[in-house]
């Protein structure tokens, strides 16, 4: 019988519906201001910090909604954001700097929902609020540590090949190695031109010297700046979602630059402390031939380097780095057999072959960690640059008991909050190069509101004109287009909830006003069909029958056609195009199910399999 759906096709229908409904939810409960308060180095969030937090509420008589430790951090909830900035200054003063306490948004979405995994959609920059910077990678910094690597590397491997020379230093853009002999010139010359086919060599003779010198390539100062870049988008990526801010945009923009977007943080200042930070490791060998007070006085040998420790006593370690922490793909905090505080490090394949190598021929010998860090010093340049200053601190020397792997750990930590925080900014990573920010904004909650409030209005509007024409001028049949459409929103809305990573923007939302002109769109090829073949003397059912299906090759041209530059606008867009692109073209996909499917679902429900002599359309 024409116009009769199976069963499973009107349960296929409800189902779909019903999850689109059910993770569309979410976002009928909205956001609790929230305070989002976390440790940085040298403290360790804690339950106990958790009841200092709700004491120094409660004194100053700030009502909170709900208060919780979880995930490594704490988040207090309140009902309105008077609350919220007076408990930010109050929990910041009475905290100190050992922890990052910052504003955010918190989703007020029930249990039962977050057990699904049901969660509101997550809004961008222009519809939440938050900050905004503008960074901007030190190549010159990236390329100074490949040459002084490099120094290390032609050290090595010349001692391996056990050709003697009399110095490898750095000199300007250039690594110079110098040689007394000729034929261990031309040795070196072969051995590290056939080692290193990126790096461009020349030789020259100044007096008694002769000179090797090698320089980076222009492919290869390229293939630098661009790990440098790549690496430093990854590690912010993973040190924001380490410390807790959620949703970051973190993307590349021109050949040295990120943008960084953090919706839902107002706090500029603790945000930039957050992506500003850099931890890094790298493991000298002890030179235990050095006269340390010599060393102290400014005697020094040539190979070797005095440290400080965390006490301020001078180490005298050698210049060459056994290992960085670039090698780090893990760190755990924990206890060592004496409940001593320490952090097992775990290493990538290379670093391993690296430590390995290294320790299994220098068992009994020294080594120490050094802690690094960069900080920013003075203002900012004409050229609106800053210089940063390297601070470097030994806080482990030990002795090499056996041969290392791609596992050990490291002792000589203070306490166990300091071990917890070095520990999570290794996870993070250490930026390859320092970053500068060159542009910050701050977008607040109310101008997000704004937006938001702006882009439901045309919602809305476009909502009343559709349903209000698509009513008066298909009347019943009309009604059953304007449902279609409804449950086309929740879908879109579902969807959008549910892929991970998906942001709602501003131009989302014109993407979804778009989408709900292009969807009635199909339901008006539909119904015109209907009315055509109507009037071409068909009966009621074959009528309803051969609409559907005559407009399906139509819709489906139309439809897949737009999907096609969707695609393509998602592939080469970035930021608002990606958003527009995204709404528009699951808009498309679910208006194509709503249009054709549950349209007619609808339709047969009501009239499909009746003897009728005329139609409501």
């Amino acid at each position: 019988m024409l116009n009769r759906y199976p069963l499973w096709k009107y349960l296929m229908v409800i189902v779909v519906i019903a999850i689109g409904f059910l993770y569309a939810a979410p976002n009928l409960y909205g956001e609790d201001p929230a305070l989002q308060v976390s440790a940085s180095r040298g403290a360790e969030v804690k339950l106990e910090t958790l009841d200092l937090v709700n004491e120094t509420l409660n004194a100053a008589k700030i009502p909170v909604k709900h208060a919780a430790f979880e995930h490594g951090f704490i988040l207090v909830r309140f009902k309105n954001t008077e609350d919220q900035l007076k408990a930010r200054d109050v929990v910041a003063t009475k905290l100190g700097d050992n922890f990052i306490t910052a504003l955010n948004l918190a989703p007020a979405t029930p249990a039962w929902l977050n057990a699904i995994g049901a969660a509101p959609l997550k809004l961008g920059l222009d519809l939440r609020g938050g900050v905004h910077f503008l960074m901007e990678v030190d190549m010159a910094e990236a390329l100074t540590k490949q040459q002084e690597q490099m120094v290390q590397d032609f050290r090595s491997e010349l001692r391996t090949q056990k050709i003697r020379y009399s110095g490898v230093r750095r000199v300007g853009d250039q690594v110079q190695v110098l040689f007394r002999d000729e034929a261990d010139q031309e040795r070196a010359l072969s051995h590290l031109r056939r080692q290193n086919p990126d790096l461009a060599f020349t030789t020259e003779q100044k007096g008694d010297e002769l000179i090797l010198l090698a320089a980076l390539t222009e492919a290869k100062i390229k293939e630098v700046k661009k790990y440098a870049l790549e690496q430093n988008i990854t590690i912010i990526r993973n040190r924001v979602n380490e410390l807790g801010v959620a949703e970051p945009l973190v993307q590349q923009q021109g050949a040295e630059r990120i943008v960084v977007e953090l919706p839902g943080i107002q706090d500029t200042a603790r945000a930039k402390e957050i992506l500003g930070a850099t931890a890094t490791l790298e493991f000298h060998m002890v030179d235990e031939t050095a006269d340390i007070q010599a060393a102290a006085d400014g005697r020094v040998p040539p190979s070797s380097k005095v440290y400080n420790d965390r006490n301020g006593r001078p180490v005298v370690l050698q210049k060459r780095v056994i290992l960085t922490g670039d090698h780090i793909v893990g760190a755990q905090s924990g206890f060592d057999e004496y409940s001593r505080p320490q952090v097992n490090i775990k290493l990538d394949g290379q670093g391993g072959n690296k430590m390995a190598n290294f320790t299994k021929d220098n068992v009994g010998k020294g080594m120490a960690t050094v802690f690094i860090e960069y900080k920013p010093v003075g203002q900012p340049g004409p050229d609106g640059k800053r210089k940063f200053r390297k601070q470097e601190e030994v806080i482990n020397v030990a002795t090499i008991q056996s041969r290392l792997g791609s596992q050990f750990r490291i002792t000589g930590i203070d306490n166990a909050n300091e071990a917890h925080n070095l520990a999570l900014l290794l996870r993070a990573g250490a930026l390859i190069a320092p970053i500068q920010i060159v542009e910050e904004r701050t977008i607040g909650p109310s101008l997000g509101q704004q937006n938001i409030d702006s882009g439901m209005e045309a919602i809305g509007w476009a909502m009343l004109v559709i349903v209000l024409f698509m009513g008066i001028y298909y009347r019943a049949f009309g009604w059953v287009a304007n449902l279609a459409l409804s449950m086309n929103l929740v879908l879109i809305v579902g969807i959008m909830s549910m892929i991970p990573g998906a942001t709602m923007t501003l131009p989302g939302i014109a993407g979804i006003v778009l989408t709900l002109g292009m969807a009635v769109d199909a339901n008006v090829l539909i119904y015109e069909r209907i009315r055509e073949e109507i009037r071409n003397g068909r009966g009621v059912q074959q009528a309803i029958h051969l609409g559907f299906d005559r407009a399906f090759s139509t819709i489906a041209d139309s439809n897949v056609t737009s999907l096609i530059t969707c695609v393509i606008l998602f592939g080469i867009g970035t930021g608002a195009i990606k958003g527009f692109a995204l709404t528009l073209g699951i808009g498309l996909s679910a208006s194509m199910f709503t249009a054709i499917t549950v349209s007619r679902a609808i339709i047969n429900l009501a009239w499909g399999g009746r003897r009728l002599d005329k139609l409501p359309i």
